[in-house]
């Protein structure tokens, strides 16, 4: 009697447990277009994103510009070399030749029979590679003397790794030198240090190792193995280069891209707003370099097939900072810098800014479409000050399209005061951001499908779910966020005539050196990986589709009912229908699928992502706990089970 008992409830707890769904699916009904733009990335300089990541620059300080100039650089050896008259490396002052990178160091060696140098940290040390080559550069004036440059790459400890020796010429004139050195074993966190040989005065600059091995190979490039996760995304557009860089603590300190320009040594160098933001995470080395300025963002658009969308101060600093505001008075130089971007962008190579943007190696149009005025602002002071930039580029440039915003939240006062002004003005595109809770994610599947047709366009420029972690920064890219993130896209997607552009935000982040998390992509020194939420942004970008389709479960749309929700598309140019379902629920759910215009002999392809636990997430020690795994199905057998805590995209022939 007792195990009879026991069998019927555990039978009864099964069928319990399995939600049985009816799932209509009505493949020849297109219903609205998806943008080509849809799903996009935001890169913003936070976390260490750009310096010390997708910018492959190894040495940290390099032109000796940051706030204290040996940041970065120790002396070697170090007492001997700070208190000694004989022999000593000072901070010299070349502002006549180069007043936007002035500092330079001089060396002093007056006694032959010492060695003196200095050494550079890099970004949480350097990574070198078994077998990978470095390229060493500096500039060098070699006053008087002989002075000798002795390069060397050092492992965690110290050890010398590889050496090569440099002689400048005497001509007392700024020269470059440069050598190649190839590391015999593979470090997490080395050193470069640069002895220097003989005796005299020699000065130097903008000390410099790059891995040859970047992305497309191009010298001082990008870091590879970075870009081609951003690649693998094949995202429909980059907003760039920010973010709340954009606005500047102050205006002082914004970005202004026309300073990101020409020539890299001579691009100066700017404090980066993230450096003093977070009293729990201060990282007072935290600089732009502008290694990666605005010609690199777009060279970096072409080469991987995405939309550029850049991102202009609109006159007012960040508002949880200073909320210094230009007088609306002088604007002009704010909606000139509107102005020549549109131009440097695309203007001919016989205008000013063309000829700029040819003479860095691009003739070519980059072909701009969309410009983003301001970043999380509010009130009236904003909207002021972007009615006169919108004004002037719709006046000048009436077919490009001009982003505006919501400001920093998802609802509340500020945004109700942004969304009645906005319908005023109706932009091409507004920037909507939302931080928040899993629950959020869910509880707002369905945010875009109540809303008002005739408002205007919406961009979902900056998300990501905020789970609760461990000490472990990536932990809080667990599978409950990611799986929350699918949830919500169902919802941006099936209201594709309403929402045309989306990002997750932040894309980047040093292990050692965020500021913020969760993040998209977490990186060391060495290697990178994705999270959970990559993965889930991949799957939405890589199988977007043309048009949305029809799809209900039970009768209704899929937005959480029994923990389900979903979204159907139809990809014009593989012919193919795409399913994309998640299943919140604890419990596998059966779907009994109805699919109109589909062939019932057909094979499904199945990419599911799944993880048993909601915390579990992704590290560099273990960066496959949750990943994709592929499966396929029979579309005749007309029922499909869904995993518990399940993501699952399905493609299928038509």
């Amino acid at each position: 009697m007792r195990s009879y008992t026991l069998s019927f409830l555990f039978s009864l707890f099964t069928c319990l447990s399995f939600a049985q769904v009816k799932v209509d699916v009505d493949a020849n009904r297109l219903l609205v277009p998806i943008q080509p733009t849809m799903y996009g990335i935001f890169f913003e300089d936070i976390n260490f994103a750009a310096d010390g990541g997708l910018y492959a620059e190894l040495v940290k300080n390099r032109s000796f510009e940051f706030e204290y100039p040996w940041m970065g650089w120790k002396h070697v050896p170090e007492a001997e070399t700070r208190y000694n008259t004989r022999n000593e490396l000072t901070i010299f002052s070349n502002a006549k030749a180069n007043p936007t990178n002035p500092k330079v160091v001089r060396v002093e060696k007056r006694d032959g029979s010492q060695v003196i140098g200095f050494q550079n940290e890099g970004f949480d040390g350097m990574g070198f590679k078994q077998g990978a080559a470095y390229d060493f550069s500096a500039k060098v004036r070699l006053n008087k003397g002989n002075i000798g440059l002795r390069v060397q790459l050092l492992d965690a400890q110290g050890a010398v790794l590889q050496a090569q020796d440099i002689q400048p010429n005497g001509t007392s004139t700024w020269t470059s030198v440069e050598t190649t050195l190839i590391s015999p074993k593979t470090v997490e966190k080395g050193k470069l240090q640069v002895l220097f040989l003989g005796e005299g005065q020699l000065d130097i600059d903008v000390v410099s190792l790059f891995p040859q091995d970047t992305w497309k190979g191009r010298k001082k490039g990008l870091r590879k193995d970075l870009v081609q996760m951003l690649a693998d995304l094949k995202p429909g557009f980059i907003r760039f280069p920010g973010g709340c860089v954009v606005e500047g603590r102050t205006l002082a300190e914004r970005y202004q891209w026309k300073k990101t320009l020409g020539v890299v040594e001579n691009r100066e160098i700017l404090f980066n707003r993230w450096n003093k933001e977070f009293s729990h995470r201060p990282a007072p080395d935290y600089f732009q370099s502008f290694g990666i300025g605005f010609f690199e963002y777009f060279q970096l658009c072409s080469d991987i097939g995405a939309k550029p969308v850049p991102i202009l101060s609109c006159g007012l600093a960040c508002q949880f900072n200073s909320s210094e505001m230009q007088p609306l008075e002088d604007m002009e130089p704010f909606i000139q810098d509107a102005l020549d971007l549109i131009e440097f962008a695309n203007g001919s190579v016989d205008s000013p800014w063309g000829a700029i943007r040819a003479s860095m190696g691009h003739p070519e149009p980059f072909g701009l479409e969309m410009i983003g005025v301001g970043n999380e602002q509010w009130g009236e002071e904003y909207f002021e000050r972007y009615d006169l930039i919108a004004q002037a580029i719709q006046a000048k440039y009436p077919a490009i399209q001009i982003i505006s915003g919501t400001g920093p939240f998802a609802e509340g006062e500020l945004f109700d005061l942004a969304e009645k002004e906005l319908t005023k003005r109706k932009p091409a595109l507004v920037d909507e951001h939302y931080y928040k809770p899993p629950q959020w994610f869910l509880d707002n599947a369905s945010r875009y499908d109540i809303y008002d047709r005739n408002r205007y366009k919406i961009f979902a420029g900056e998300y990501a779910a905020h789970p609760k972690g461990t000490e472990r920064p990536e932990s809080r890219n667990n599978w409950e966020a990611a799986l929350s993130e699918a949830a919500f896209m169902t919802g941006l997607e099936r209201n594709a005539d309403v929402v045309y552009m989306t990002s997750y935000a932040p894309l980047l982040a040093h292990v050692n050196k965020w500021q913020w998390n969760p993040d998209l992509i977490w990186f060391d020194n060495l290697q990178a990986i994705a999270t959970p939420s990559y993965y889930v942004q991949q799957l939405y970008a890589n199988n977007a589709g043309t048009h949305t389709l029809p799809i209900t479960a039970d009768g209704n749309l899929m937005v959480g009912q029994k923990g389900l929700y979903g979204t159907a598309a139809w990809d014009a140019k593989t012919k193919e229908i795409i399913l994309k379902l998640v299943n919140t629920g604890t419990a596998p759910a059966t779907l009994n699928l109805q699919m109109k215009g589909i062939s019932k002999n057909s094979i499904a392809q199945i990419t599911i992502l799944q993880a048993d636990q909601l915390e579990q997430f992704n590290s560099l020690e273990k960066p496959n706990e949750v990943k994709p795994s592929a499966s396929t199905w029979e579309v005749k057998r007309g029922t499909l089970t869904l995993g518990p805590r399940s993501f699952q995209v399905i493609r299928i022939k038509k």
